[in-house]
């Protein structure tokens, strides 16, 4: 940087003075002054501008080392699901010989234990916990519609 002092300044004043003259020197310093500004500008964005560039650089470079973790991830799950699933193939032979399958499947049990009608409502609103209920303000008890009318309807006459 140019080492400017009070001397080399009062010169250059002096200077300016006496080739542009008193009457246009105001003019030509709010000038010197508006392009210092714009170059002060122009440097600071340009900075910025270099600053993000580098930003966007060590985020791409850090997006590509997380994907080559993933990845790395990825094939050593892959690897372990492989060996579990050799393991367990393995152990089912097993018990392929030592147990006789239930006769009846899963669904067969499922459809035979279903109630159909009117019924089937009361079954699936009873499997929900109370709590659940309570924290959904789902209705609990059976209210006609008769009491539900007088209990949330207020009469006007006080």
């Amino acid at each position: 940087m140019i080492d400017l002092g009070v001397s080399k300044l009062a010169l250059i004043a002096v200077v300016a003075l006496v080739v542009v003259g008193p009457e246009r020197l105001p003019k030509v310093a709010r000038m010197a002054g508006n392009l210092f500004g714009r170059a002060q500008r122009y440097m600071a964005e340009v900075k910025s501008e270099v600053s993000r560039q580098m930003e966007v650089e060590e985020f791409k470079q850090l997006r590509e080392e997380g994907a080559a973790a993933l990845r790395e991830v990825e094939s050593s799950l892959q690897s372990t699901v492989q060996e579990a699933n050799a393991h367990l193939s393995d152990q089912a032979d097993i018990f392929e010989h030592n147990f006789t399958k239930p006769v009846l499947n899963e669904k067969e049990v499922l459809q035979k234990s279903k109630r159909q009608g009117r019924n089937s409502w009361g079954i699936k609103r009873a499997a929900r916990p109370i709590w659940f209920k309570r924290s959904t303000g789902m209705r609990t008890r059976v209210q006609s519609g008769a009491a539900r009318m007088k209990r949330f309807h207020h009469s006007s006459n006080p």
